[in-house]
């Protein structure tokens, strides 16, 4: 598999890499601190083409490659992992979806809209019961007979829906069935019945505009839905391979960031005369963490390659999810044990690295999850 990128990649992955230390990294601890979600942030990634990357031309987006994707995710990530995630979520669990599931009055509504920019999209098939336990929906839309459905529920911890305007809705059409009876809607978050309430404070990724949504009686039709009824659960888990080959990449970028820190503070850092970066055990610190990101790199690589590809891609996605993830984890951990009182203070860059990284093995699947995917796949050979 050759992964020497096109001039056409590497100017793109140039031009965010200028946006990400111009725009993106002088924000980061800030939005950080305060826990605001960076709509202008988000505005200006928009200019880039980074809220449609690979939604189509002719749709208002990019029309990239997933590959070119990765890496922009990568690049923002190891400015602000809010930012890059928070780009996920409207690229992967969005856009994506509505580009390849959504009526043609839905395509014209949105897509151009969320390919620009122009507004931003939520997920919402978390909820109390039913996280892990995807399947577990309590929510319900009740048809009505005339081409309407009435959507009564509560989800939880949905990522940019404080500032979204549309978010893509998972709810039972058939309880008691699980996974072969949930629907997804396009649902506008301006609507009656549709309420956004506040959540507890979440420990890294700060900013992410994440609060629960209340939906009491919303009305959603025919047209607003995504795919066939009933057939919700194989939509969500088409969202979220891609978006675990975007979490992958921004594990990547977070990791980075957190080797860069550790390796700058190495060679400055002295102790009995010696730069730390001379010691051995510092040393082996850098090599482990620099060889586990890179080799979950070349599968966050081959995963988007194959997200390219005809065909599925869940186990590739999933196996990329969860080395980057741990890897990016194992990162942030040895650089605070390499920066020790200067990494451990409030405020550090590396702190804030050590947060945001464990968020990357939780959701869009824990690292459980992955190793089921991967199991399942293995065992099925």
């Amino acid at each position: 598999m050759d992964f020497d990128f096109t001039p056409e990649q590497i100017a793109f992955r140039q031009s965010i890499e200028r946006f990400a230390y111009d725009v993106v990294a002088p924000r980061a601890a800030a939005i950080d601190e305060s826990g605001a979600f960076p709509s202008d942030v988000l505005k200006a990634a928009a200019a880039l083409g980074l809220t449609g990357v690979t939604i189509p031309v002719a749709s208002g987006g990019a029309g990239r490659d997933y590959l070119s994707y990765v890496l922009a995710i990568e690049t923002i990530a190891h400015a602000s992992a809010t930012v890059a995630v928070s780009l996920v979520v409207t690229n992967s669990l969005v856009a994506e979806l509505v580009a390849h599931a959504a009526t043609r009055p839905l395509h014209e509504t949105w897509l151009r809209r969320l390919a620009s920019g122009e507004a931003i999209g939520a997920f919402a098939l978390s909820e109390p019961g039913a996280g892990t336990d995807a399947a577990n929906q309590q929510t319900a839309a009740v048809a009505d007979g005339a081409g309407a459905y009435r959507i009564t529920g509560r989800k939880v911890w949905v990522a940019n829906a404080e500032a979204a305007s549309v978010a893509v809705v998972f709810a039972s059409t058939r309880p008691g069935l699980r996974q072969k009876g949930i629907t997804a809607f396009l649902v506008p978050l301006d609507g009656p019945g549709l309420t956004r309430t506040s959540r507890d404070d979440s420990l890294g990724v700060r900013g992410l505009g994440c609060v629960d949504l209340v939906l009491t009686e919303v009305v959603g039709s025919e047209a607003e839905r995504l795919g066939d009824e009933n057939q919700g659960f194989a939509i969500a888990r088409q969202a979220l391979d891609g978006g675990r080959v975007a979490i992958a990449a921004q594990a990547l970028g977070v990791g980075q960031a957190a080797l860069d820190e550790a390796i700058a503070h190495a060679k400055t850092r002295q102790t009995f005369g010696r730069p730390i970066a001379e010691y051995q055990a510092v040393q082996w610190f850098l090599a482990d963490i620099a060889t586990e990101l890179e080799a979950a790199r070349m599968l966050t690589l081959k995963a988007a390659a194959a997200a390219d590809l005809p065909g599925p891609y869940g186990p590739e996605a999933a196996m990329a999810k969860l080395a980057a993830s741990e890897a990016a984890h194992h990162a942030a951990d040895k650089a605070m044990q390499v920066l020790a009182s200067a990494g451990y203070r409030r405020g550090s860059v590396v702190e804030r690295l050590f947060r945001d990284a464990r968020a990357t093995e939780i959701y869009q699947g824990t690292s459980e999850v992955q190793r089921m995917i991967i199991a399942a796949d293995v065992l099925s050979r």
